[in-house]
């Protein structure tokens, strides 16, 4: 559900500028029917209220509320010294001011919204890095950590270095054909919380399209990367769910790995040669050294 708030808080804003616009004139309304009578002064007065809404949309919110306390101390003291006080005169003591809140009051509303839209202009065209739904980074957000960890493990080589993972849907024009577009959906954000259970939590998970997923891990040397590529991989496969037809899918996962060299570095850059290099291992899931 959008949040509607801004929008409530704009037209509560208009509708109390009409209010305070029907008060005036029923004001002038009553005072000429009163007295029989508009003055010079009552058309000044009127003038200045409707200055006072340009100069709440103008000036800032801060100014306006100074220039509206010393409107309100000079305007009493002229109001109870020389003024002669009917409904009018004492009308512009409040009104006047309360235009210009108003006034003011709006127009930060309308800055904020408009600050809004321009963000979602900006944010249209972008492909969000993180999806909400299996919490997996896109191929933009892989080829952004990849690079940055590869600057890490080639600065800090005797100190820091990582491996990533495949993990691979085989067959996987069956596996859609027999689970339908929704089930595919939620199985693809039980594989991602799978893949959370068995890595740590400082390790990155991303998911490439065509069943692809990958996992840059920081700090995992060779030794023990085939061990956790199959944890991952039996638990992924281990998982259970139920097809179209109300059969339970036999999942099929092929996985390959890939260990940072410093030697290889500038080839980390090229993010469709890295996915492409993790995929011909897992044609026969063992450890890729190279690209």
């Amino acid at each position: 559900m959008r949040n509607k708030a801004p929008i409530r808080r704009i037209a509560w804003g208009y509708a109390s500028l009409i209010g305070l616009a029907v008060i005036q004139q029923l004001a002038v309304y009553l005072k000429i029917y009163m007295n029989q009578s508009y003055t010079t002064q009552d058309f000044v007065f009127s003038i200045v209220s409707l200055v006072a809404l340009i100069l709440g949309f103008v000036i800032p919110v801060g100014v306006s509320v100074v220039l509206g306390f010393i409107y309100l101390v000079a305007y009493f003291v002229w109001l109870v010294t020389y003024a002669d006080v009917n409904v009018l005169t004492f009308s512009w003591w409040l009104l006047i001011p309360a235009n210009a809140v108003v006034a003011a009051f709006i127009k930060a509303n309308l800055v904020r919204r408009a600050r809004v839209i321009e963000r979602l202009q900006e944010l249209k065209g972008r492909n969000p890095e993180i999806d909400l739904d299996t919490s997996l980074g896109n191929k933009g957000a892989l080829a952004d950590t990849l690079v940055k960890q590869s600057n890490l493990a080639r600065r800090y080589s005797e100190q820091y270095g990582f491996s990533m993972a495949m993990f691979k849907i085989e067959f996987l024009p069956l596996v859609l054909e027999s689970l339908g577009s929704v089930r595919y959906a939620q199985f693809l954000i039980e594989l991602s919380t799978t893949i959370q259970k068995q890595i740590r939590f400082e390790d990155y998970k991303f998911f490439v399209d065509r069943g692809r997923f990958v996992i840059i891990c920081p700090m995992t040397n060779a030794e023990y990367m085939p061990i956790l590529k199959q944890r991952i991989k039996k638990a992924m496969m281990d998982l259970q769910i139920i097809d179209k037809r109300g059969n339970e899918l036999q999942t099929v996962i092929r996985t390959g790995a890939l260990v940072f060299h410093k030697e290889q570095f500038s080839k980390y850059k090229d993010i469709d040669a890295v996915i492409a290099a993790l995929e011909r291992n897992t044609e026969t899931d063992l450890i890729g050294e190279y690209i």
